[in-house]
């Protein structure tokens, strides 16, 4: 294989790519045997990918001939792009949420976001490994952790830096260079913590924005597929792909790309909501103090502080009680005969028969929402969402948009990741550099290393945090790619 196409492989962009193909000088199928090659190399330390789809290089090959005779159908074309374990494809990759329990489950379709993506050109080119059913397990397990893939591994720092929340082997094996882009989910900091642990761009979309359906459910008011790329650019294209529609007063979906110039961010109203970034060690509030002089000195206008009425609201657990049993048990249920499990009781019951696979770390979350949820009403639920979605909205981010007139609300990395999520409104992290010093996360890790910065706004403001995004992104550059060896050292 050409050594230097291995050099160009790292860091390599989705728009580079599709340049070298039209030129003639690079194939999908070299594209992706570059990633396999790159996998087989790093991923066994790394197990960010827990299987690799078997048909991938074919597919290349047949959109390679589809290019010669036809033309590329978009900027997806021939691009090969990982998908987290929960989301849903109809081929010969199973989806499991990391369990052991659903190791052989196959969907018979495609999850919607998927066949978008396959109707793009893209190459599904297996899955990522997650935290086993997306941190829904155990509030002992390691973040990254899974019964059937083993604990994936920050590559800035194996073994020892945080590797964020569930869509963690998305985020790692995107930062590694083992594929050009890759989806990950949240339900809340699912997407946002892992990318800026790993010196990655994650977007979490609007809630609905893109379709849920063929996902492994966990809270369905909430859960939301979002892209997970090195750039702000190829999230920005990915995204085009995955949405369903545009804001409710429009069918059609804005061009997201549209926004991407190095000036978007100039006179926009930010503003710095100082109760999220109390928990900051004194290291990683200088990078962001930092960030947030960048940020003028792009000529963004910063309020500092913003305050929001719900700082200090208690928040409920009832939604995730009634939703959670209720939503996996129906998903389960319509799984096929062959399947162990088709219900949350049958899953535990299953863990506990293997016990020596399946409960390194116990399962007291997933006991806990199979009892804890059965006295609470539809009425109650419906109206403790119609609160949450008050204190989040009107109490919460709108009101600071409104009475601060911001264009955005700026977070130090997933600070404020639940507070978007019960609004159901976009976040966007991009990096922001690296701390040597940390804090000790959940699991043992250490916070210190890759750091990011998170623009939220109201629903449908993608297209304006992407431009704010990209306007500090191609300002700043911080992210450098991890140096896996002294082979990846000198690339």
């Amino acid at each position: 294989m050409n050594t230097n196409w291995q050099q160009w492989i790292v860091e390599a962009d989705i728009t580079d790519m599709q340049e070298e193909m039209q030129q003639g000088r690079l194939t999908s199928e070299l594209l992706i045997s570059l990633y396999l090659e790159r996998i087989g190399r790093y991923d066994g330390l790394l197990r960010s990918v827990l299987e690799i789809n078997p048909d991938a290089l074919e597919l290349a090959r047949r959109l390679d001939q589809e290019r010669l005779d036809q033309g590329p159908r978009g900027p997806l074309h021939g691009i090969p792009v990982l998908v987290k374990d929960n989301i849903g494809t109809s081929d010969k990759l199973h989806t499991s949420a990391g369990a052991i329990a659903l190791a052989d489950h196959i969907p018979t379709e495609d999850a919607v976001v998927i066949a978008r993506l396959r109707a793009a050109g893209a190459v599904i080119l297996g899955k990522a490994n997650m935290t086993e059913w997306a941190n829904f397990m155990s509030p002992t397990m390691w973040s990254g952790y899974s019964s059937r893939g083993g604990l994936v591994l920050n590559p800035y720092g194996p073994g020892e830096l945080f590797v964020g929340g569930s869509s963690s082997g998305s985020a790692a094996a995107v930062s590694a260079n083992l594929a050009a882009a890759a989806l990950g989910t949240e339900t809340s900091g699912s997407i946002i913590h892992p990318a800026a642990q790993n010196s990655v761009v994650g977007l979490k979309p609007t809630w609905a924005l893109v379709s849920s359906e063929g996902v492994i459910p966990a809270v369905r008011s909430q859960d939301t597929v979002g892209p997970m790329a090195r750039t702000v650019r190829d999230a920005a294209l990915l995204l085009q792909v995955m949405a369903e529609a545009g804001p409710a007063d429009s069918s059609i979906i804005p061009d997201y790309s549209a926004s991407l110039d190095e000036d978007f961010i100039r006179a926009k109203r930010i503003g710095i909501p100082r109760f999220y970034y109390k928990e900051l060690d004194e290291e990683a509030l200088q990078l962001t103090e930092a960030a947030i002089a960048d940020l003028r000195k792009l000529g963004a206008v910063i309020v500092d502080p913003v305050e929001l009425p719900c700082e200090q609201a208690e928040w409920s657990r009832t939604i995730l009680q009634y939703e959670f049993k209720k939503v996996l048990n129906g998903y389960l249920a319509n799984l096929s005969p062959a399947s162990p499990v088709h219900s949350l009781e049958e899953l535990i019951n299953f863990n506990r028969l293997h016990s020596d696979l399946t409960l390194k770390y116990g399962q007291e979350i997933l006991e806990w929402l199979d009892t804890s949820g059965e006295e609470i009403t539809e009425q109650e639920y419906q109206e403790e969402l119609a609160v949450s979605r008050t204190l989040a909205r009107q109490q919460g981010i709108d009101y600071a948009l409104g009475h601060y007139q911001l264009d955005a609300l700026l977070f130090p990395g997933g600070h404020g990741a639940d507070l978007a999520a019960r609004a159901g409104y976009p976040l966007l992290t991009v990096p922001e550099g690296y701390t040597s010093t940390g804090i000790i996360a959940p699991g043992g890790y250490i916070t210190k290393g890759p750091q990011g910065i998170t623009f939220c706004a109201s629903a449908h403001s993608e297209a304006a945090l992407l431009g704010m995004a990209y306007s500090y992104e191609q300002a700043t550059k911080h992210r450098r790619p991890p140096v896996l060896d002294k082979d990846a050292a000198e690339a």
